[in-house]
């Protein structure tokens, strides 16, 4: 309690989430973020702008609120909020980056992001290097020096659930003069927060988990309060100029969409927590299947590292068929709860085939992923009743 102005500081996840960056309605009292669905505002004479709006491309409050929301949730300094989660990506490159410049890039990472940077980047002057990000003798030989001014991390990644040690990487990466940026999207806010153990900036695709209930398409990213990389220490402000220069920014419904949905991330998480856990002893038990990639398994080469800096492993599970590709396609197409479908991290759950589906742009490089490979995406239901679909999907044609 603050003597000065007898408020409570919310320092809890949920309070956060429910609270940081929204106060009720000034006009109307209403205890919910309105949808500021406008494009100009009424100027006080010339640059005279109530609450710093001018343009919703500039600003907007229900984007304002969400951007105060989830940089309360990462720890960060500020927020900004996309309209995809690419578009943020691009927008955290394009202004951190200069023709020239260097990135280490995830051996497993999401097909989209990789596309960005050996197609759109390449073009445009910066190189890369694909290194796993779980091996930092790899990491470290892939760096550049004088060159290399970031790492770019997916932990947990897309599609294999590989883990990488955010601290350590972070030494590394400042040792060398460069960013860490680390992709947070399939640990969510609420598993793991990157800038508490030496992140510089984090990216969200806010249609997964943040959003939560496949209705929306947008983008996160926060920068940390410190960064400690000379030549960086404005990248909050570059990002801010970019993001408006650019303009790729999220609308305002779908930003009030993205702060309902951060308000349960707590109590989801949870539940996907818990089914993913049951699916994986499904899994882990079952004739048909050669592995299961999920970070709360023992075996997992990264269990101690997610152990640390995770809260819990999360709702992704992917696995691998004795049977082959063939196979694994034929069971994607066989469950009745699971939907076939790309995306994840919403209530419902979702199966796909990557190689085929969302990291088939990869086919024939250095990250295309297993044939043998599904993805789930574990939803909410019932745990016993996602159990029972997945096995008999894999007792007829595992």
């Amino acid at each position: 309690m603050s003597e000065q102005s007898g408020s409570v500081e919310p320092t809890g996840f949920s309070t956060r989430a429910i609270h940081a960056g929204q106060e009720p309605d000034a006009a109307t009292g209403a205890v919910i973020t309105p949808i500021y669905q406008v494009s100009t505002y009424k100027q006080d004479g010339i640059g005279g702008f109530r609450g710093g709006y001018e343009y919703s491309r500039s600003a907007n409050p229900t984007r304002t609120a969400l951007e105060g929301c989830i940089a309360a949730l990462e720890g960060g300094d500020r927020g900004f909020a996309f309209s995809s989660g690419l578009a943020g990506q691009d927008t955290v490159l394009r202004a951190l980056l200069r023709p020239g410049d260097h990135v280490v890039v995830p051996s497993d990472a999401y097909g989209g992001t990789y596309r960005l940077f050996n197609t759109v980047l390449t073009s445009w002057g910066v190189e890369h290097t694909i290194a796993p990000m779980g091996d930092l003798d790899a990491v470290r030989t892939a760096v550049r020096p004088g060159r290399t001014r970031m790492l770019w991390v997916e932990t947990p990644t897309n599609p294999l659930l590989g883990i990488a040690d955010i601290a350590a990487l972070a030494v590394l990466a400042h040792d060398a003069g460069a960013l860490l940026v680390v992709d947070n999207t399939f640990a969510s806010p609420y598993l793991q927060q990157p800038l508490s153990v030496g992140a510089d900036i984090v990216t969200h695709s806010t249609t997964k988990y943040c959003g939560g209930h496949s209705d929306v398409v947008g983008g996160a990213v926060v920068v940390g309060r410190d960064i400690v990389v000379p030549g960086f220490e404005d990248a909050a402000d570059r990002v801010a100029f970019h993001q408006n220069s650019m303009g790729a920014v999220a609308g305002p419904f779908d930003s009030w969409l993205v702060l309902r949905g951060l308000k349960t991330l707590a109590l989801r998480m949870e539940k996907h927590s818990d089914n993913a856990e049951r699916v994986v002893e499904l899994l882990a038990s079952h004739p048909a299947v050669s592995a299961v990639h999920y970070p709360g398994l023992e075996t997992h080469p990264g269990h101690e590292v997610a152990r640390r800096q995770m809260k819990r492993f999360g709702g992704m599970v992917s696995f691998q068929l004795k049977a082959g590709e063939d196979v694994a396609v034929k069971v994607c197409g066989e469950t009745e709860l699971f939907t076939l479908g790309e995306s994840l991290g919403g209530v419902e759950s979702l199966i796909e085939h990557p190689a085929r589906m969302t990291h088939a742009s990869v086919a024939g490089t250095e990250l295309e992923v297993p044939g043998d490979l599904i993805r789930l995406s574990v939803g909410i239901e019932d745990a016993d009743d996602l159990v029972a679909d997945l096995k008999q999907a894999l007792d007829r044609l595992g």
